[in-house]
């Protein structure tokens, strides 16, 4: 699923309002804000600016997450066996940004108001094993990594993939969050775009949104920052977001069967892998009757290039492969058709065996 983050700036309303409706006209189904770092005497307003929002957005068919910590229930003088509160602002969850006990929020997961709980999985701790000892209602309990305001504090990759493992495994529904690069507007005064992992900060949205997906870790991606374009939620609209989906630049004089092959099926790699190539070999049964005369058969073949066996390659003929790394094409039995955008190269490697992917032809201007 796919989301989108507001903030409660009262000026803001009208633009916050339309961000919402640019989102659900885009199919995303989900809000994060926040509650966090009220400022004492400005609780009321805050609170008005949000659930104007948070009930627009449930009219949008959408779910809203609301941000706090145990502060934020003294702060409001809210008992965390009531939960009401939150409910009737429009939310659909609380996430908590820190932590209770381990007992109350196995009890927050019985609230009468049916609320999600939403931990803090950008953690390496024993904190949802804690939680699950109390027997919560574990239908209940959903995880959502951080984001980072300041540059070079985002999360290093292989502390969020173990993160991410972690509780994946132990069945969380998780979200991560990442960076428009046309927005402007975070939580905090001073933000330097809004992401969960440091290497996303200067990255196109789209291809965050990949690498989450690539992972397989992450269920809903959320942009972290207000307001992000419509180009950006449109391009991300149009992400597939159950398998990666590398963007390919076809050759000059690629035919139309060639594009067929390679934008028209469901490819997945062969589970006795190789260094050498990612192969999708179903796919040539539907071409075995096919012409596929000799085009474009280089000497030498890269990564990244998409190449499809010609005429020459006897029962391989219509195979499609990913390259991994350079070798011979020398008896040219391989048409060079594609390659993939150089900065998804980086992508290749999470194509395991068995894993499922697809092409699309990139945009001219990109």
């Amino acid at each position: 699923m796919l989301g989108i983050s507001i903030y409660p700036y009262k000026e803001k309303m009208a633009e916050t309002i339309a961000y919402i409706d640019l989102a659900a006209k885009y199919g995303f189904g989900r809000v994060f804000t926040n509650l966090l770092m009220i400022d004492k005497g400005e609780e009321k307003q805050v609170i008005t600016v949000l659930k104007t929002a948070i009930q627009h957005a449930r009219k949008r068919n959408m779910e809203v997450i609301l941000d706090l910590n145990p502060a934020v229930f003294d702060q409001l003088n809210i008992s965390y066996h009531d939960l009401s509160f939150f409910k009737e602002m429009g939310a659909t969850g609380i996430r908590l940004d820190s932590s209770f006990d381990g007992l109350v929020e196995s009890l927050i997961t019985f609230d009468l108001t049916d609320l999600d709980l939403e931990v803090n999985i950008s953690n390496d701790t024993y904190y949802l094993e804690n939680v699950l000892s109390y027997q919560p209602n574990k239908k209940r309990i959903i995880g959502c990594h951080n984001f980072y305001p300041q540059r070079f504090t985002g999360l290093d990759y292989d502390y969020f993939i173990k993160c991410s493992e972690k509780y994946k495994k132990l069945g969380l529904r998780t979200a991560a969050f990442v960076n428009s690069h046309e927005a402007s507007h975070g939580p905090h005064p001073y933000t330097d775009g809004l992401c969960t992992l440091e290497f996303h900060r200067d990255l196109p949205i789209t291809l965050q949104a990949k690498h989450f997906i690539a992972t397989g870790l992450i269920d809903d991606i959320i942009i972290a920052n207000a307001f992000a374009s419509e180009d950006e939620i449109k391009a991300l609209s149009q992400l597939l977001t159950n398998q990666l989906q590398f963007d390919v630049v076809f050759s000059e004089g690629t035919t139309a069967l060639e594009k067929e092959i390679v934008l028209e099926h469901q490819h997945f790699n062969r589970g006795d892998i190789n260094s050498y190539s990612i192969r999708s070999t179903f796919v040539k049964l539907n071409y075995q009757t096919s012409d596929l005369p000799a085009n474009n058969t280089v000497e030498t073949v890269t990564l990244g290039d998409v190449t499809v066996g010609n005429n020459r390659f006897g029962q391989y003929k219509g195979e499609l492969n990913i390259v991994k790394q350079e070798m011979p094409n020398g008896k040219g039995e391989k048409n060079l058709v594609a390659k993939i955008k150089s900065d998804e190269l980086f992508l290749i490697p999470y194509v395991k065996p068995w894993t499922k992917f697809q092409f699309r032809e990139a945009n001219h201007d990109e």
